[in-house]
């Protein structure tokens, strides 16, 4: 099944050692890119250091909602220079809102979310949202900040269908993740049904949320094609077409060059 994973941290210390047996891995289960994701000041220099080093890698730059409370003007001025300067950073994120943790203030998270959006609407590329317990604050801002002009996918789809619905309407994509094959994924199969074919990306997120029956173990780009199986299962479709559905989908979103 030819695959994108659209949302990885392949270059968190947890894939340090293994690195090359991890996207060996991946390129066996057919996976024809990774978007490795940055989050803080540390981590987006790392993911674009490791897309330049492979060319399967793309990169995206961002300030996470956790770390929004932290982030200096340094930090924002670098993360602009990063866009800008390196081809292979293919969007902006995560971005977004995380009110069921809440490490950084909500007003710090929403200006840093407002501020990423203005600068991805500069530099025209998409954004990647992340969204826990705060999808209505989460779309008010997208609606306000003009996301339909840019474009953009919501990682790790959390909500319903009538929040998937409201996402669809702003121009939105919707993720997939290891949660949709877990035994209680509650609204997800739902969704994953729902959802047109031409809006629909998969991820694993990892090294987090394994898909059944990994669960418990570390996650790597390979298992998206275990939750791109389940995603084909509950649409009733065949699975390699979906797959190739999907890698268009990830590819014209973030421009992506797939073998």
């Amino acid at each position: 099944m030819p695959l994108v994973d659209t949302h990885a941290h392949l270059h968190f210390p947890e894939f340090a050692e293994d690195l090359d047996a991890v996207l060996a891995r991946a390129r066996a289960a057919g996976v024809r890119a990774t978007v490795t994701i940055g989050t803080d000041r540390d981590t987006n220099p790392a993911a674009v250091a490791l897309a330049e080093r492979h060319p399967e890698i793309y990169a995206t730059v961002g300030i996470h909602p956790h770390d929004a409370g932290a982030a200096t003007e340094a930090d924002f001025d670098a993360l602009e220079r990063l866009a800008r300067g390196c081809a292979k950073v293919v969007a902006l994120g995560e971005m977004g809102l995380d009110f069921f943790r809440n490490l950084s203030p909500r007003d710090a998270q929403e200006r840093a979310f407002r501020r990423q959006i203005a600068l991805a609407r500069a530099l025209r590329k998409p954004i990647v949202v992340h969204c826990r317990d705060a999808h209505d604050e989460t779309l008010q801002i997208l609606a306000g900040e003009r996301v339909d002009e840019i474009g953009g996918v919501m990682h790790c789809f959390s909500g319903d269908v009538e929040v998937a619905t409201r996402c669809l309407d702003l121009g939105l994509l919707i993720s997939l993740a290891g949660p949709v094959t877990y035994k209680n994924a509650r609204a997800l199969p739902e969704v994953a049904r729902f959802v047109p074919e031409d809006r629909l990306v998969v991820e694993t997120d990892c090294p987090y949320l394994p898909p059944h029956p990994h669960r418990g173990q570390r996650n790597e780009p390979a298992h998206v094609a275990i939750t791109a199986a389940r995603v084909a299962e509950l649409r009733g479709t065949d699975p390699d077409a979906l797959g190739e559905a999907l890698a268009r989908n990830a590819a014209r979103l973030f421009h992506l060059s797939l073998p």
